[in-house]
């Protein structure tokens, strides 16, 4: 727990947000001797925070409005400073209701009238005050927040929105107060391999590369990979997702997604002779399916481990419907009814947890001595590696963090790896979800991403992290991963 400086520049903003510690004048001059002073008084580890009142340069934005600055700027430089805490402010505001705005913020030396404000809101800054760039210049190395609340816009002066500016600032005191409770030192653990795998990789660059030929718009069943992020970046750049084939208009380009589809899906699609069919099918989910085939063609019951609504799952009962029974506890096991004299084998699902899916093996093969797995693991390597990878550093964390999307069936894995080995572990989409409340007592803090997940998220989490304070950061790597798959022949 750091101790928590809240700076504003006048007393009647102090008065407002409920006392802060240091007034440091309003104006560059008086901030940056103010900076100078509080240089030399504070550690390194105190949480700063300035707290008081801007003028719009955003448009929307009305009197009252809260602002988290995520980058400082002025008007007499051409650099400018990042707030990496930002995301973790504002995540925290919004849960305790309210409603706040994160971007630029530009100091300036003068009051910027209303009428010169166009050029500055041209450069996306939020809006613009008189300190805030001077004094944190002084503060390189502490945990900083700055706060706004807007009390002048192109169309209203300070003096009729400068009461709703000064009745918001109360509200930033139980956010504040909360963020500085978890400033102070960590330890942030990498654990590697983590975040994209080959098949991941692959997918992607197959719409890529279909955007690169064919142009946009190119279509893909499904998200090409369970990732928010990844999915958004390519819709960005012309990709647009669909349900089913039938979505998909006269003459397009469709891609199937990674997870695999069942057959009649692939059919559906090649019979669309007007369409090119590219499949991005990840290798090892292929590799399933011909199992599930071969199987099937030998006259075999099958039991297809996994989750019955995960489209990897879907896809594989497809090949031979009538044949398999899909388990995914050991529960589901005790439950079969199956012929004892038939021949019976058992697959699995690509994304699962090794140590759960044994367990389920073991189940199966305690009632059915007679039945056979693959040739070969089902579980993917990259799932493998990212599960043992979490093991190796689970028992050293108070905390692990997954990046991930909830709707990823390796990125849930490994929340559960970590809280099997005692380690209590929460799924983020990115660094956005963080809360406060799970880093209370935290010091040590492992981080790891599902297979679809991109690295920048990752980094996001490390960079938000280390604006808390001295950051101890190391990477444990297991392994050295090089597997890679052939595009489809389609894009090479």
């Amino acid at each position: 727990m750091a101790d928590l400086n809240v700076l504003t520049p006048l007393r009647i903003e102090s008065m407002a947000y409920g006392g802060a510690d240091t007034i440091i004048g309003a104006g560059r001059d008086r901030a940056r001797r103010s900076g100078a002073k509080l240089a030399k008084r504070l550690d390194e580890e105190t949480a700063v925070a300035l707290v008081g009142v801007a003028g719009a340069l955003a448009p929307e934005l009305v009197p009252g409005d809260l602002i988290i600055a995520s980058e400082l700027r002025s008007t007499e430089s051409t650099t400018s400073r990042h707030l990496p805490a930002s995301p973790l402010l504002a995540a925290e505001f919004r849960r305790t209701g309210l409603d706040v705005r994160t971007g630029p913020l530009v100091t300036s030396p003068t009051y910027v009238q209303s009428g010169q404000r166009a050029s500055l809101a041209a450069s996306g800054a939020l809006a613009v005050d008189m300190e805030s760039s001077w004094i944190m210049d002084y503060l390189p190395n502490n945990p900083l927040a700055v706060i706004r609340s807007i009390s002048d816009t192109t169309t209203t002066g300070p003096l009729r929105g400068g009461l709703r500016a000064l009745a918001s600032l109360s509200a930033a005191r139980g956010p504040l107060q909360r963020w500085a409770h978890v400033c102070g030192e960590h330890e942030i653990i990498l654990a590697s391999p983590r975040s994209f795998c080959a098949g991941v990789e692959r997918a992607i660059e197959t719409v890529e590369r279909a955007l690169e030929q064919f142009g946009s718009p190119v279509y893909v069943r499904r998200q090409i990979v369970h990732n928010l992020h990844v999915v958004q970046g390519l819709e960005r750049r012309g990709a647009l997702f669909v349900e089913e084939v039938d979505d998909v208009p006269e003459g397009a380009v469709l891609v199937l997604a990674a997870h695999g589809v069942s057959p009649q899906v692939r059919s559906e699609a090649t019979a669309r002779e007007d369409l090119v069919v590219i499949d991005a099918t990840c290798p090892l989910v292929s590799k399933v399916h011909a199992e599930a085939r071969r199987f099937a063609a030998q006259d075999y019951d099958l039991i297809l481990i996994g989750h019955a609504d995960h489209e990897e799952v879907i896809g594989t009962f497809g090949e031979a419907p009538e044949r398999i029974r899909i388990v995914s506890t050991v529960a589901d096991v005790e439950g079969l009814d199956l012929d004892p004299t038939r021949s019976l084998a058992y697959l699995t699902q690509t994304t699962l947890a090794v140590d759960e899916t044994t367990e389920i093996i073991d189940a199966l093969r305690a009632r059915f001595p007679q039945v056979v797995g693959p040739h070969s693991n089902d579980i993917c390597y990259a799932t493998q590696n990212r599960q043992d990878a979490v093991r190796s550093i689970a028992h050293r964390c108070d905390l692990m963090l997954v990046v991930g999307s909830a709707n990823s069936s390796n990125t849930a894995r490994l929340v559960e790896v970590a809280q099997r080995e005692g380690c209590r572990a929460e799924l983020i989409e990115d660094a956005t979800q963080l809360e406060l409340s799970w880093l209370m007592g935290a010091r040590s803090i492992g981080i790891t991403a599902g297979a679809s997940v991109p690295e920048v998220l990752v980094q996001e989490v490390v960079s938000s992290l280390s604006s808390l304070g001295p950051a101890h950061l190391s990477e444990e790597r297991i392994m050295q991963e090089t597997t890679h798959f052939a595009l489809p022949t389609r894009v090479r």
